[in-house]
């Protein structure tokens, strides 16, 4: 698909979460014993506890929250990048639905992402499931054989077919020469960021150097490097 599919036709992303609290005690009850559930399949050891595991609430949808998504596009040699970050979640999503209707709804567009397919696009779905929003047609599976959706996924496709490991997007970028992306968080500090010190433009920034080190690697799959073989420009958009 790499081969047959138009650079410009391509949105890249990526997306931060968190906790939908900030601790487990500012859980409901009821949510409480669901989370309660949930770490006693996430315990590796006795000092594990729900309280304790609730730091990794956030990878999941039902439990978390998007803080921020960061896409990007290419055109005219330049990375044109946007993000949607803030407290309302609603918006944010709102937002991105919005950008994906009005621009990213024709059979040839894609979806990029790394890890995309387990992580980021059913997390959106989820999301916008639980704040009323209808679901765009490109991120909507429904009915759809897995070669019909519109998603890229430089994890998946780093995979050939092997099943057994996960690959990071941060070894990725090291063994193409790429700059990390992680020289000042990773993702499993954004929660301490957002939370303790709300610290939203860090994540922000965080988030858009992610999405630009995907652009890098899925050129580095086409054989491209950046900025020996392409020169690009970065581009913020409001």
């Amino acid at each position: 698909m790499i081969k047959s599919t138009a650079l410009e036709s391509i949105l890249f992303l990526d997306v931060e979460t968190v906790s939908a609290q900030p601790s487990y005690a500012s859980l409901s009850p009821r949510m409480q014993a669901l989370w309660d559930k949930k770490a006693s399949y996430l315990q590796k050891n006795e000092t594990d506890t729900p309280e304790s595991l609730y730091s990794r609430a956030g990878i999941y949808a039902e439990f978390g929250k998007i803080v921020c998504i960061s896409v990007a596009y290419i055109h005219s040699n330049k990375i044109r990048i946007k993000s949607f970050y803030g407290d309302d979640e609603k918006e944010i999503l709102s937002d991105f639905a919005t950008l994906l209707q009005q621009h990213y709804h024709k059979s040839h567009h894609r979806l990029c992402a790394h890890n995309g397919k387990e992580f980021d696009f059913p997390y959106l779905c989820r999301r916008m499931l639980v704040n009323g929003i209808s679901i765009p047609f490109i991120l909507d599976v429904a009915g759809k054989k897995p070669w019909e959706t519109s998603f890229l996924d430089t994890m998946d496709l780093w995979r050939f077919g092997d099943y057994k490991n996960y690959t990071s997007l941060d070894l990725l970028a090291a063994i193409f020469d790429i700059d990390s992306p992680k020289n000042d968080i990773d993702g499993s500090m954004v929660s301490e960021c957002y939370w303790k010190n709300k610290e939203l433009e860090r994540i922000k920034k965080y988030c858009e150097k992610d999405v630009i080190t995907l652009i890098k690697i899925y050129l580095a799959y086409m054989g491209k490097r950046v900025p020996e073989d392409i020169q690009l420009e970065i581009e913020h958009l409001t």
